[in-house]
């Protein structure tokens, strides 16, 4: 570790559980990465939209990861550790021991993932109640929350799971409660996922509405009582048990958990502008939008007051940044989608073999095959008759319409690798027209949004970042440190040690621009071209679904 004359260096552990890995980072106080880590964990999907994980893995995956990021470190160092994780719902009984949320009775698998779309029928009976709490999710609850989870475990394992359940926490929960022996929930899980309000607490009404009545009981034991802010200090720190798995000194402090979407958020969000000709700089942090973009993507913008958007999620109080309103958009699959269609075209083995051979990622490979071909134009111009609507797994927002399905138009009789690298072309362009599709409902709403920042494994794709700045006509920011997921669960143990006086403060001092990417504002008549068809084929699918239910 360098030394010198500067002040002595405080280090904080970030823990990020995403969908297939555990990652963590040992983070200065300036918000600089000094070491990382990450460790696979299992997946199970016993049937199809029924996805399944294991919290006793999950631990294990993070007691790995954690040891080897403090590997040769003074441990007297370290003063905080925060937690984000994967919106899933993990399931313990009275003891805390895991309980099946599968019919195989497998209750290693006790964690329903986020991304497990079982409870289809549950979220539409929610829907048609039309409850109140419900215009706090974009007026449609999604299928992805925890409510209707809830409610197919009751009504489809009654026996073997509901009944035997002492336990229902958010993942970022289990893990601050594995570490510290404090059940207290985090304010961002609850008001996100599971319709707690800020100000008024749980809403009795609601749950009996929808058939939950017993999770009322003994004030709500089972789904959290006991409410912090993130990057609260959590009980008397790192319990010495969860020390020993970690391997970190017993007692540090420990925060309350952010979802892993929202820590990408607070690591990028407050970064400092100044020098960088941005629209941004000097004006209030509502004028960002930070887009985390990983197997799916998140779009966070925040206001002072309460903004109700239509199919975006939100408004929550001081679910991300303490003393603002959060609104969250969402595509359900992005980094999948582009997967899925990659992996999925014939010339793929092709792909392959050339990337390897080159020693570089299919991405890289493909990028670079795009620079090839586009010959004189500017890369974009590609797919000028060839168009993706992205929703494969329905739409997230601003739509909120989980029977939409994905479209191609423009298919020609050639599969060969220039057609497979023009298909994923216009799989990212349709992606980022999501997120154009998303901020102007999230702005005839009532925000004011001129500067994207972006952060996630997306983020590193160049085209990615580009397109999205072309597409949206707005600057994206990437910052400093790649990871700004783990910076962000890293400014939540900051905050948790008392070394910050807020977040707002960890948040300044920790999160750094690193590039800027600017829109080619030369293309924008083509996007806008691009855009209308875009917008046509969603209505035109609405037309084909009404054409085949009529008589």
């Amino acid at each position: 570790m360098p030394g010198g004359d500067e002040e002595p260096r405080s280090y904080y552990v970030g823990v990020d559980v995403g969908t297939g890995s555990v990652r963590a980072a040992l983070v200065d106080q300036r918000g600089t990465l000094l070491a990382f880590a990450d460790q696979p964990i299992n997946q199970w999907g016993p049937q199809f939209n029924h996805h399944e994980q294991s919290s006793e893995d999950i631990w294990a995956a993070c007691c790995v990861a954690s040891k080897k990021v403090v590997q040769g470190v003074n441990l007297q160092q370290i003063r905080g550790l925060g937690f984000d994780a994967t919106c899933s719902l993990v399931v313990l009984d009275k003891e805390f021991r895991p309980l099946p949320v599968n019919h195989e009775g497998d209750s290693h698998r006790n964690i329903i993932m986020w991304l497990d779309h079982r409870a289809v029928s549950q979220v539409h009976r929610i829907n048609e109640t039309k409850h109140s709490v419900l215009q706090y999710v974009g007026g449609v609850m999604s299928v992805e929350m925890q409510a209707p989870k809830l409610l197919w475990l009751k009504e489809n394992l009654r026996e073997t799971c509901w009944d035997k359940a002492g336990h229902f926490f958010d993942l970022p929960d289990f893990l601050s409660w594995k570490a510290t022996g404090v059940t207290a929930r985090s304010l961002c899980s609850l008001v996100c996922k599971w319709t707690y309000s800020a100000e008024k607490g749980w809403d009795d009404s609601f749950w009996k509405m929808v058939g939950l009545e017993d999770l009322v009981t003994d004030n709500y034991s089972k789904i959290g009582n006991q409410v912090l802010p993130p990057g609260a200090s959590l009980g008397s720190g790192l319990t010495p048990e969860a020390a020993e798995d970690l391997g970190l000194p017993p007692g540090i402090a420990v925060a309350a958990s952010l979802i892993d979407a929202h820590a990408g958020g607070l690591g990028v969000i407050g970064a400092d502008v100044k020098g960088h000709g941005l629209a941004c700089e000097g004006q209030p942090v509502t004028s960002r939008l930070a887009v985390i973009c990983g197997t799916s993507s998140c779009h966070m913008g925040i206001s002072k007051n309460p903004i109700f958007v239509p199919g975006v999620w939100g408004p929550y109080f001081s679910a991300m940044v303490p003393g603002f309103w959060l609104n969250e958009g969402g595509q359900s699959v992005t980094g999948k989608l582009i997967d899925h269609m990659v992996q999925g075209h014939a010339a793929f083995p092709e792909l392959q073999a050339k990337a390897t051979a080159r020693r570089q990622s299919i991405y890289a490979y493909l990028n670079s095959h795009l620079d090839l071909i586009k010959k004189a134009q500017p890369v974009g111009f590609l797919t000028v008759d060839l168009h993706v609507w992205p929703d494969f797994h329905g739409n997230r927002s601003p739509l909120a319409d989980l029977t939409l399905k994905g479209m191609v138009t423009g298919l020609k009789l050639s599969q060969d690798l220039d057609d497979l690298a023009i298909l994923y072309l216009a799989t990212v362009q349709a992606i980022a027209f999501g997120t154009r599709l998303i901020i102007e409902a999230m702005e005839s709403a009532g925000h004011s949004i001129n500067t994207l920042f972006l952060c996630g494994g997306l983020s590193k794709n160049p085209l990615f970042v580009q397109m999205h700045a072309d597409i949206t006509g707005m600057p994206v920011v990437l910052s400093q440190e790649v990871e700004s997921v783990l910076v962000g669960a890293a400014i939540l143990g900051a905050c948790a040690s008392g070394d910050f006086a807020s977040v707002q403060e960890a948040m300044a001092k920790m999160s750094k621009v690193g590039k800027v990417v600017f829109p080619r504002h030369e293309d924008k008549r083509y996007y806008d071209k691009k855009y209308q068809v875009f917008l046509k084929l969603v209505e035109h699918q609405k037309e084909y679904a009404a054409i085949m239910k009529g008589d």
